[in-house]
């Protein structure tokens, strides 16, 4: 007769990957505020330090650039999409905003490029904070 308390590998693997209710609500929200934050909380270094550096240094290149931060507003389309892919960088977005930098004028190409890089590290920080919560729903491995 077979010992019914052990495990296969697969049956182990499966058990790890199922979903922590909490933690399907804490890894997306802890993502979103700190970039690759989410990944590292589950113990997945690697794609969490990379989606931190990633997202955190094309922020700070964009602000560098002289890029606009886009605050909330009812006017333009774009400004209004704009400010939502920035405040998709969570912290950053908060500390910029409370430091108010990224509030220049876009007088330059360059600067326009930099708003592009703050928008775009919004929106992947999205994506992160999604792919966080798919891992800890075990969608995803």
């Amino acid at each position: 007769m077979a010992n019914s308390s052990k495990s296969t590998p697969v049956e182990a693997q499966n058990t790890a990957l199922q979903a922590s209710p909490s933690m399907s609500i804490i890894a997306p929200a802890i993502g979103w505020l700190i970039p690759g934050a989410g990944h590292l909380i589950q113990k997945r270094w690697i794609r969490g330090v990379l989606l931190m550096v990633c997202i955190v240094t094309m922020f700070l290149l964009g602000l560098a650039m002289q890029g606009k931060v886009y605050r909330p507003n009812t006017g333009d389309l774009l400004d209004m999409l704009g400010f939502i892919g920035d405040l998709g960088a969570g912290g950053l977005y908060i500390v910029t905003r409370a430091l108010d930098a990224g509030q220049g004028s876009i007088a330059r190409a360059v600067a326009d490029y930099g708003t592009k890089f703050i928008v775009v590290a919004g929106l992947l920080n999205v994506i992160a904070a999604v792919d966080a919560h798919h891992i800890a729903l075990g969608k995803k491995r």
